[in-house]
Parts: structure tokens; sequence; C-alpha cells
């Protein structure tokens, strides 16, 4: 079966198309600046080659007609027609308390997708849009939604729960929903079955760390606190998210600096984090270049960075009563050696040991890094988002025949 898979953001969609069959990537890419001047297609070839198209990309419908047509195409397509393509994954960001799993997509969850719109502003209409496009380009074609959110709806309820009043919960839904939990579901599952555990009966932690971040505790295969909250701006310092911050700040700053919701939202989301704190880049290896040549801001934002980090792990393992394996993932987990070095090292209390050497050639692949002798195993696992959708759409449709 093939299966194509969306992620559509604001002003960018991102693809994948994959034949199930063998677990195996026909091709992939993004359609960038989306309603912009210079916006454009980069497709990657199933021979690796990388094409790149540019055009008038006003509006997602539009960017999809330019998928679709690149991945049928006689020179550079991977499929003959369209109806090789049995059905089309989406990413969801945000399910709030009305999807615990993915969804055949209905006319009633699409109407329950845009309830959501309130607490997902920014996401939840893009992705909307994805589905509609697909809707109108390929209405024989079954969609199904995976949402960030539903992984995380396992959390117990004095987890979740904000010390607000009830009745905002009650009325708003105000409450910690979590993201990035089709990675923390797919790392997980794997770590497991890399590292021989039973994914029923185990205690993990799962970071995933790269532009944005969250680190996961997962029992018995499910979660049961996330760094992320209401919002993904809750929880460890990001590229440009601020993190956890005082709720204080920001009614100080809407104050002194006399701005609005919008304009603060915008400050803690775009301009802060490690960017903000820096002056430099929300890029790790900028950073890090930038820190050690000296720049002082460079060094307290890495230091912080990296802290939270520590934080958070060391308190899931409290959350868990202990712990069988941490996993790192997503950009910075995967390749940055020196952040799982630092983690590590600080967590030997806990019977953790790593082989360093091994360590520092460890990236973007799967690999342990514990020795035989820790009592808490070690590892990276690259995400695999795309294939997690894919997955659950392959199920999800099967299910319903």
């Amino acid at each position: 079966m093939k299966i194509l898979v969306l992620n559509c953001g604001s002003s960018s969609i991102k693809y994948k198309l994959l034949d199930m069959t063998n677990n195996e990537e026909l091709s992939s890419g993004a359609v960038e600046k989306i309603g912009m001047k210079g916006s454009f297609l980069k497709h990657t070839r199933r021979d690796g080659q990388k094409v790149v198209l540019k055009g008038e990309i006003l509006e997602h419908q539009i960017g999809i007609e330019y998928i679709l047509g690149i991945l049928s195409s006689e020179k550079h397509g991977a499929i003959s027609s369209f109806e090789e393509i049995d059905g089309v994954g989406h990413r969801v960001v945000h399910g709030g308390e009305k999807f615990n799993s993915s969804m055949l997509i209905t006319d009633e969850v699409i109407q329950k997708i845009t309830e959501c719109i309130d607490i997902a502003p920014l996401h939840n209409p893009p992705n909307l849009a994805g589905i509609k496009a697909i809707a109108e380009l390929l209405p024989a074609v079954p969609q199904v939604a995976v949402f960030d959110t539903a992984f995380h709806q396992t959390i117990p309820d004095y987890a979740y729960m904000y010390g607000i009043p009830y009745s905002l919960y009650a009325k708003y839904g105000i409450r910690r929903y979590g993201f990035h939990g089709t990675s923390h579901r797919y790392v997980s599952r794997r770590a497991a079955d890399f590292l021989g555990l039973d994914y029923q009966n185990s205690r993990i932690i799962t970071a995933h760390l790269g532009n944005g971040g969250s680190i996961c505790a997962i029992k018995n295969g499910e979660s049961v606190d996330i760094s992320m909250g209401f919002t993904p701006i809750e929880g460890l310092m990001m590229g440009t998210r601020s993190g956890d911050v005082d709720l204080g700040v920001v009614t100080f700053l809407m104050e002194k600096e006399t701005i609005g919701s919008s304009s603060v939202s915008t400050l803690f989301n775009k301009h802060s984090g490690v960017l903000g704190v820096s002056g430099v880049s929300s890029d790790m290896r900028d950073i890090l270049n930038a820190k050690n040549e000296g720049n002082d801001r460079a060094r307290l934002a890495w230091e912080m960075y990296q802290y939270k980090i520590l934080k958070y792990i060391s308190s899931y393992v409290g959350v868990l009563n202990g712990v069988d394996a941490i996993v790192f993932t997503g950009g910075v987990g995967e390749n940055r050696t020196e952040i799982r070095e630092y983690v590590c090292k600080q967590l030997d209390y806990i019977g953790l040991k790593v082989d360093y050497d091994l360590n520092r050639d460890a990236r973007a692949k799967e690999v342990l890094l514990s020795t035989p002798d820790s009592k808490v195993k070690v590892c990276v696992i690259p995400t695999d988002e795309e294939f997690m959708i894919a997955s659950d759409t392959i199920e999800i449709l099967q299910s319903h025949n």
C-alpha cells in the first residue's frame, strides 16, 4: 500500500510518499513560503536526486497540486497515476480532549478539529486546509488524522491539570495537552524493540530535542507526563520559545512594554529561547561555535538549554519511580553528543553508565550508548513520525474495510 503523508504548516507543506508493503520511502519534500514571494517546492526523488520547482504558490491547495503533480510526473515522480495512492495521512497538531487516537477523517472529525482551533490557532487551520485540499483533489482517497496530542491523553488528571479555578478548565479546556506525541510514541516503541524491553512493562523517558523540544515520561507504553503544556511553549527552553516562565513576567512585560496578547505571544514564541538569550541564533550549531569563540551569552544559552533538559529528565525518574531506558531523538538529540554526555554524567547516581567514546561518534543512527553494567539503558533512536503516521493510516483503513 502506498501512503502519502502530509504535514501542513502555516506557510509550508512537508510530504513523504511511502510504500508500506516493504517500508520503502518513494519520495519526499516540502513546499515552502506558501503565500509569499519566492515560493518553491523541493523534492527528493526515489534515487536521491533533488529537484527544485519555483512558482506562485498562494495557498495550500495549490501547494498540494504541485506535490501531486511532481509525484506523478514521468521525469521525477514515483507513481504513474493518483489511483496508486491508497490513503493520505495528515499530521494534526491538536485534538484536544476529543481524540485519544488517530481517526478516519469524516465530516464529524473535521468539525471536531475545527472546534479545537481556539486552542491551536496557528496549527489546526493549515492542517484543515490540507485535509480539505485532498478532499477536493483526490475525493476517492480516504484520509486519516494523526494527532500530536492523542498519545498524551493517558496522562492522569493530577498531572494535566493547572492550579487555576476548575471552572476555567470546564469552560475552555485549559489543561496540559502535550505535543510531539507521534514522535514520542514511535521512538519509545522502537527503543523497546531495540533494547529488548517489554513495552507494556517498562519505564521509558524520551527526549525529543530539536528547534522545538519536549521530554516525555512513558510507563507501560502510556504517556504519564510531558513537558509541553496547553501550548507548545511550556517546558524546555527551545530555539525561539522561552519554555517555562513565571506568569508574573508575562503580565509585568505587558504593562511595562505596553504590549497586548498578540505581541507578548510573539515575544515568547518567536524571539525568546536560545535565540533570545544568545542574540546569535536558534541553531545549536551556531550557539556552540559562538560559545567556543568566547561569546558569553552563547555560553549562557547553551548551559540554560542543557540544564532544563537534565531537570525534566531527572524529575521524570521520580515520576516513574525509576527508569529502564532514556532515549534521545530529534535533530539535537540525535546529533549533539555534548548534550547527551552532559545529561548522562549528571545521572550517574542512578547507576547510569555510558561509553562516552561511542557517544562522541554516534550521530543520526540507532545506537546503544550505555555499557553492559549500566542499570539504565541509554540509546539514540532517530525519529520517524512519517512512518508512524503511515502505519496508523494503514491500520485504520484496514479496520474500516
